[in-house]
């Protein structure tokens, strides 16, 4: 049976990061996707931010604020950080180039990496109880490919990943036409219209459930407990543990 009840969402909110090669005000074809999604959410009575990262700058590196290191600017600590932090749901959009994602979407993941050992006020890492998710577009094959590194990446970090978050589009294989050309035929594409609203659907669902239980529970991942030598009954190589290999 269909559940028909409108949960509500409007205590969320969610964060887009268009990774385009392109500067505003070129169109984006990774935007409309973005777009396709964020009206979902608006509608659902989430708060929804949305950043074109190459139209800040924010510098190369993996420390928090590269300005540290020698940079003459960066973006990332006063700037982004701050609207990543506030989102309970991280969505990451890349195009495809070469079959991979794109040189703005690894600057990205090296970021949100670089504040990976912040914690949050339970003491964990500071993703903990945020869901990520990834949007992909192109027009050459690497979909799942790109998608994957993304989700890889952002669980790897601390966010929860709900099922399947990594919808896109892709036109044929080599040279044509992209989401938003009028040959196209990117946003008549039943897979990718349903896909995006279960992606979406389910990162909404998924942030609710975290939001309510007051996130990941802190038994057993708490950085500074482990620090003071806590360690929640593991034991390294018991006495009498064998393996087969």
């Amino acid at each position: 049976m269909t559940d028909t009840t409108v949960p509500d969402f409007s205590d969320l909110r969610a964060l887009f990061i268009n990774c385009t090669l392109k500067r505003s005000p070129a169109t984006s074809n990774t935007q409309a996707l973005i777009d396709a999604s964020a009206r979902l959410m608006r509608l659902r009575g989430v708060e929804v931010d949305a950043i074109r990262l190459i139209d800040h700058d924010v510098a190369t590196g993996v420390s928090p604020d590269m300005r540290k290191e020698g940079w003459p600017a960066d973006a990332w600590p006063d700037e982004i950080w701050p609207r990543v932090r506030a989102a309970d749901i991280l969505i990451v959009a890349s195009p495809i180039w070469l079959g991979e994602i794109g040189s703005i979407t690894k600057k990205l993941i090296e970021r949100l990496d670089s504040m990976s050992s912040e914690t949050n006020d339970r003491g964990q890492f500071a993703y903990y109880g945020k869901v990520g998710g990834a949007i992909i577009t192109g027009n050459e094959d690497g979909l799942k490919h790109c998608a994957g590194k993304i989700l890889f990446s952002l669980q790897h970090i601390g966010f929860t990943i709900a099922p399947a978050s990594g919808p896109g589009w892709i036109g044929a294989v080599g040279p044509g036409p992209s989401y938003l050309d009028a040959e196209s035929g990117g946003p008549e594409t039943d897979f990718t219209n349903r896909s995006l609203t279960f992606a979406t659907y389910n990162q909404l669902h998924l942030a609710s459930m975290l939001k309510r239980a007051g996130g990941i529970p802190a038994y057993g991942n708490v950085v500074d407990a482990w620090e003071r030598g806590e360690r929640w009954d593991y034991v390294p190589n018991p006495e009498g543990l064998t393996s087969d290999g």
